[in-house]
């Protein structure tokens, strides 16, 4: 492991569709190489509403967080785990999306979070090392890393421990493709 990445992973699980209806809300904090700091929520998404799509892949119901805080209230929570940070996610662009468009949703300023226009991607630096398929799921068996795919902390925490291996994991090459 490499001892001088600081940064922070995040992983969201969305209700429906739509990028603004986050549901739960991982977040893992690496310190000069080390967790030091691991948040997990519950969001009450707009309306409660859920897709059965969305449902099926995480397991999350609206009877789950119907008493859970929107994101407008659990923001002041999360909003210093967040601010000026190197943001690291397996899928960046979904989930700096869901950030930015459930802020939006709710009137809060993305900007002030002083983010960086695009984060890192552990999906891409793996598909770029040769990992086929690159999927979470699949880098974390590769590389026995433990998950609970689709459980947003424990998806932040694997994304967290992909990155601080990825300086250390060789290129794959494949032959004959």
């Amino acid at each position: 492991m490499t001892s001088d990445l600081t940064f922070t992973a995040i992983d969201f699980e969305t209700a429906t569709g739509h990028q603004n209806s986050a549901c739960a809300v991982g977040i893992v904090t690496v310190e000069s190489g080390i967790i030091t700091n691991e948040f997990y929520s519950l969001i009450q998404p707009p309306r409660n509403e859920y897709m059965w799509q969305t449902t099926r892949v995480h397991g999350i119901k609206p009877r789950d967080t119907q008493h859970s805080p929107t994101f407008k209230e659990l923001f002041p929570s999360i909003q210093s785990l967040l601010t000026n940070k190197l943001m690291i996610a397996h899928n960046e662009l979904f989930d700096r999306n869901v950030l930015r468009k459930t802020m939006v949703h709710y009137g809060l300023s993305y900007e002030e979070l002083q983010l960086a226009e695009m984060w890192e991607c552990t999906y891409k630096i793996y598909r770029n090392k040769g990992f086929k398929p690159a999927r979470l799921n699949a880098c974390c068996e590769v590389l026995g890393i433990n998950l609970n795919h689709h459980e947003a902390l424990s998806d932040a925490k694997a994304c967290a421990e992909l990155y601080l291996r990825h300086p250390f994991v060789a290129t794959l090459v494949e032959e004959g493709n």
